[in-house]
């Protein structure tokens, strides 16, 4: 074991060489640095159970529809108000289970009015994550069924909105302007639901209160809750959706004649691997290309110990000479490895602290269980493991090559500076070879990563978001109880709007482009499902006003709607081509008709009135949708109305306005217009619909940049490794160099010599770069948007990049070496 006197000696010879010191402890700090924030990362979202006890147990349980594509390829489904109540009266195999879904609200009562996102719940969600609030209590079975107006609210608005006051149990809070009583508080770490990551994080939980209407039978066809249980102990998820499955048959069975055509299947899937599952493989890539980024440096940091080794044969000689074991020779190379590794890595640490704490807001809005991740003592146990197998790899290599010092040759006269052996070069000529191949690979990757990017943002959006703005409003329900009340301040809106200086075109919309993700079923006349019966599925928006001029949507065929086409009118729709195309292909769709619903629902028919361009519903990458938009006036009779007074429509949305002022001029007066028709309704997501496009194209932006820096780094790590190589070789061949032109060698004919040696390198390991790409493709294969795993053109400048900056590196040592006097170097030996 290695002793004080021992370390003394390490930090005595690496003191003597600060350069060498420095780079080798900043090199390793970097790539342990960066594995350990990323895997802070993973460990936070993957590995980490769910912040609830026991986690494992926990589901959710959700409907696969015929024709649609809810509860497909990791999709949890979702499942109606009806449903909710049988599953939970009636499923066996869950110790508890309980519906929710997310709703705006209007919270006002305290400060400035705001539209906040909050969960409807039934009580038993409580019960099934089993965590207990940190003041107060939860609303009860009891307040649910009696529509008690009671709220629990998270620990975050609790700070933030009531400055933590522990007496605000009992307070009152206006939700949708009408009054709720405060009656608990969640902890800090309470989240729910969390697949959201900062994007619609719930402020507070209200009863879910089931209206009539919800739960009448038309509404089994109105999916939009989910489901979370958990298990009781012993039963597995099979088990689970076989219970669910019986239920399944039975709310089948139980359906009206026009939902019969309607088939569901019932899936069940862990609440963890629901929460992660579009993270995972972006999670997996990151922690791959950091793992890369640290094989380099480790390679760089073995060159550098295998070098130092080569430059001490002659001191190692001696001491074989004089004696010493060769244990000792060996544990002290090791020990000098360690006490880099160790200190490269507790830097590493540091830095790796300083980036998650730092990182936190720049990672994907979507990201879940941000707030589980930190560099905690896994993480750093992590970091610290792999310290030491890095130096305890990196030790091993010059350890060896001292041991196999030849005594006699290293003590000659022409030995003093120590040379390379020809293993010795090949060993280094390796790392840096392998080196180079790594960091061609991750730039191949990043490349490919870029052109995705690149091809998405230039993809044609269907529509021109230049110049427009938006802004997010939802209509409490006290102050505006009926549909005449909606339509007065919508066309209140419309109309100021409309007389603002410099406004083209104003418009609402219940979803934007890019951003929509609501569907509806319906029956196209004349179109036969090759599936057979079962619900068919397309996008839809409903809108006021100039909406398709707003946003520039072409129009293809027919008209756009007018002020005409209200509840008094004809029903009429417009599609997109893409509906057109697939449901009457070849055809005119102008006067073609549909209905809401499937085949057996008295719906009335709608008449195709125009066709309009595809736009990009849900993110510029993905492809063309079937889609139809509906005036918000006739939407209710759409649906085979009126069912109820309380029943309205376009009470929430966005506003769109067109201008020929920046769109960021246009912010503060849309929220002035909104403030003079209603003076407490607040506005939410204010911005350019660019800023909208930009948010979409976020989670691919983040891949490409991650990548590229980690390619960046790696590349950087190789040029260092190229050039240490070249540079070193350059140092042990001065006398060589000097014979060479002493015997007439052009410094010219020098050059060309020692950039033969760098061409070598980099080329060999640009062909195994190459050849890793290809296996590589496979993991990048669902991230490239439009461009292929194998695309020439990336490979050829990636290649090119790394051949030429590696041609660049030697060229450095090769100057040096083709400077040398003759004389002097001749002179020295």
């Amino acid at each position: 074991m290695p002793g004080i006197s021992d370390l003394r000696l390490v930090w005595r010879q690496l003191r003597k060489s600060p350069g060498f010191t420095a780079t080798a402890v900043l090199m390793l700090a970097f790539g342990i640095g960066a594995t350990a924030s990323i895997f802070s990362v993973v460990d936070g979202v993957l590995l980490q159970p769910l912040p609830f006890p026991n986690a494992d147990r926990l589901v959710t349980l959700g409907d696969q529809v015929s024709g649609g594509q809810m509860g497909e390829h990791g999709d949890p489904g979702w499942v109606t108000a009806p449903e909710v109540v049988t599953y939970h009266r009636d499923a066996h195999s869950f110790q508890s289970l309980g519906g929710f879904g997310l709703e705006d609200y209007e919270l006002s009562g305290v400060g400035q009015p705001a539209q906040i996102v909050a969960a409807r719940m039934t009580p038993s969600v409580f019960s099934v994550l089993g965590v207990a609030p940190l003041m107060g209590r939860v609303f009860t079975p009891q307040e649910d069924t009696q529509k008690a107006q009671v709220v629990v609210l998270s620990y975050a608005t609790w700070k933030s909105r009531f400055n933590g006051n522990p007496h605000v149990i009992g307070n009152e809070i206006d939700l949708n302007r009408r009054p709720y009583t405060i009656i608990g508080v969640m902890p800090r770490n309470f989240e729910f639901p969390i697949g959201t990551g900062r994007l619609d994080r719930c402020e507070l939980w209200v009863p879910m209160s089931f209206s009539a209407e919800e739960l009448s039978p038309e509404a089994e066809a109105n999916w939009f809750l989910m489901m979370v249980g958990r298990l009781k102990p012993g039963v597995t998820i099979a088990e689970a959706q076989g219970d669910a499955q019986r239920v399944a048959a039975q709310i089948m069975r139980n359906y009206p004649p026009n939902l019969s055509t309607i088939r569901i299947r019932p899936v069940v899937y862990p609440l963890h691997e629901i929460t992660v599952v579009e993270t995972r493989p972006l999670l997996r890539m990151l922690f791959l290309a950091v793992a890369v980024v640290l094989l380099i440096a480790c390679a760089n940091l073995a060159g550098l110990l295998l070098a130092r080794a080569i430059r001490r044969q002659r001191e190692t000689a001696v001491r074989l000479a004089v004696g010493a074991p060769a244990r000792a020779l060996l544990g002290q190379t090791i020990l000098e490895s360690l006490v880099i590794s160790v200190t490269g890595g507790m830097l590493g640490i540091g830095l790796a602290s300083l980036a998650v704490a730092i990182g936190k807001d720049f990672l994907p809005a979507n990201l879940p269980l941000i707030n589980q991740i930190a560099l905690n003592w896994t993480v750093a146990g992590f970091a610290l493991l792999l310290t030491l197998l890095t130096g305890l790899a990196c030790g091993l290599v010059p350890g060896f090559v001292a041991l196999r010092t030849n005594v006699s040759d290293s003590l000659k006269e022409g030995a003093r500076s120590g040379s390379a052996s020809g293993t010795h070069a090949r060993l280094r000529s390796a790392l840096v070879v392998a080196e180079i191949a790594i960091a061609l690979i991750l730039l191949c990757a990043s490349g490919l990563l870029l052109c995705s990017y690149l091809n998405m943002s230039n993809v044609d959006l269907g529509f021109q978001p230049e110049r427009v703005t938006t802004a997010f409003y939802s209509l409490p329900k006290k102050a505006y109880p009926t549909q005449a009340r909606v339509e007065v301040f919508n066309d209140q809106v419309l109309l100021r709007l409309s007389r603002l200086p410099g406004v083209r075109s104003v418009g609402l919309t219940s979803g934007l482009p890019t951003r929509s993700g609501c569907c509806e079923g319906f029956t196209a006349d004349g179109y036969v499902n090759p599936r057979g019966p079962g619900l068919i599925l397309a996008a839809h928006s409903e809108v006021v006003g100039n909406f398709f001029n707003v946003m520039g949507i072409p129009l293809l065929r027919g008209r756009y709607f007018t002020d005409d086409d209200d509840a008094n009118s004809q029903l009429v729709v417009i599609v997109n081509q893409e509906f057109a195309g697939h449901y009457w292909p070849n055809q005119n769709p102008i006067g073609k008709h549909m209905h809401v619903g499937n085949q057996k629902r008295r719906a009335p028919w709608m008449t195709v009135v125009g066709e309009v361009a595809d736009v990009k519903v849900y993110a510029p990458d993905t492809g063309a949708i079937a889609e139809f938009y509906q005036p918000v006036a006739q939407v209710d009779k759409d649906l085979g109305g009126p069912f109820s007074p309380n029943d309205v429509w376009g009470d929430s949305g966005h506003i769109v306005v067109r201008s020929a002022l920046p769109p960021e001029q246009m912010e503060n007066s849309v929220r002035a217009v909104v403030r003079s028709i209603d003076p407490q309704l607040p506005l939410t997501q204010v911005q350019t619909m660019e800023q909208v496009v930009s948010q979409s194209e976020a989670p691919r932006r983040f891949n490409t940049v991650v990548i590229s820096s980690f390619a960046l780094a790696a590349l950087l790590l190789a040029v260092l490794g190229i050039y240490s190589v070249i540079a070193f070789s350059v140092a042990s061949r001065v006398q060589e160099m000097a014979i060479r032109m002493a015997l007439g060698s052009q410094r010219t004919n020098i050059i060309r010599l020692i950039l033969a040696s760098g061409i070598k390198l980099a080329a060999a390991g640009c062909v195994l770069g190459l050849a890793g790409s290809v296996v590589a493709s496979r993991i990048l294969r669902s991230f490239l948007f439009h461009v292929s795993p194998f695309d020439p053109a990336v490979l050829a400048v990636a290649t090119i990049a790394v051949f030429a900056l590696a041609l660049t590196a030697s060229a450095v040592p090769a100057r040096r070496a083709a400077s040398v006097d003759p004389i002097e170097a001749l002179r020295g030996e």
